[in-house]
């Protein structure tokens, strides 16, 4: 039976040696150790899950995916309190968890660690179902695009709760200040950006104020 070092067998795979690490603890690959206590990989395992497309994994493994949108609403917990109910959720419904990634960054941002590492492990097929506590954690816009992608690797997206938190309307207006500055940018120069910027503001905070009164 040839083996393989961890380095050998990584870079057949494609994967960095700590994602071989990653995969035992799950039970997804099964190494020889040696009494040296050094990983040796079974060439006939590597095939294995080159043959198939890679990783099969369970119906029950899942990961977790939790955003905010500011720092400082993760300094004020909001971040780990949506990961600890994350984890409740799946631990009533006797999910696995086999790993957690999270972003600090606006929906509208494309280019988010966490939400990468998500579509990477999907794409090696780590895990069948994706929690999130809403749609707009995983993407302000073009949740439905990440949706079918995921579902063509096998993989589900399951919403943990209907309501949506307090400051999800900050968010919301903050992402929509976003957009405007963005394209009144490109259509104004850098000044004239600003100044509709806040205009925008003044605009929606005379909208609030309306609607207070009102109620």
């Amino acid at each position: 039976m040839e083996l393989l070092s961890i380095g050998e067998a990584a870079k057949r795979l494609g994967v960095h040696p700590n994602r071989l690490k990653a995969w035992e603890k799950q039970g997804l690959i099964k190494p020889v150790r040696l009494p040296s206590g050094h990983r040796r990989y079974p060439v006939e395992e590597i095939n294995r899950i080159l043959g198939t497309g890679g990783i099969k994994a369970e119906p029950d493994t899942v990961v977790l995916y939790a955003r905010v949108s500011t720092k400082k609403q993760a300094d004020a917990g909001n971040l780990e309190r949506q990961l600890e109910r994350l984890r409740a959720y799946a631990r009533e419904r006797g999910y696995r968890v086999v790993a957690e990634h999270s972003d600090v960054a606006s929906g509208l941002n494309q280019n988010r660690r966490g939400l990468e590492r998500v579509l990477k492990a999907a794409e090696r097929g780590e895990f069948k179902k994706l929690l999130i506590e809403y749609p707009d954690r995983l993407a302000r816009f073009g949740y439905a695009y990440l949706e079918r992608h995921l579902k063509y690797r096998g993989v589900e997206i399951e919403v943990t709760s209907q309501k949506e938190p307090e400051d999800a309307h900050a968010e919301l207006v903050q992402d929509l200040l976003a957009i405007v500055t963005s394209f009144s940018a490109r259509l104004y120069g850098a000044r004239g950006g600003r100044k509709v910027r806040q205009g925008f503001r003044e605009l929606i905070e005379d909208a609030e104020r309306e609607h207070k009164e009102q109620v």
